[in-house]
């Protein structure tokens, strides 16, 4: 199964937040009093991500991928699917119209 589900192409979804956020943590630990407070909210932002499902990393990522190629339009329109295609050429038309779909699904 691949990160849309049983197909020909197999995608993996890699996620190291929880990496993260333990080193962040240990950073807090040892950190000074003026470090603290913005540790501590490097800290929250961390859990945030690391909390996300599947589908909004991939969500997240199409928003990433549809703003590199400068799409600024309607996301559940023809033109993301263009637009999502064009920044990652070697993208099915099925795979681009399913992450399409989570995107919509899982706004910002």
């Amino acid at each position: 199964m691949g990160i849309l589900g049983p197909s020909k192409e197999a995608t993996l979804l890699l996620r190291d937040a929880d990496v993260i956020t333990a080193v962040l943590r240990q950073a807090l630990a040892d950190a000074s009093p003026e470090e603290r407070g913005g540790l501590e909210r490097a800290v929250a932002i961390a859990e945030s991500i690391a909390a996300a499902t599947g589908a909004e990393v991939r969500a997240r990522w199409v928003r990433s991928q549809l703003a590199a190629v400068g799409f600024t339009g309607d996301v559940a329109s023809v033109a993301a699917v263009k637009a999502l295609r064009q920044a990652e050429p070697g993208l099915s038309l099925l795979a681009a119209v399913q992450l399409q779909k989570e995107a919509v699904a899982h706004p910002e």
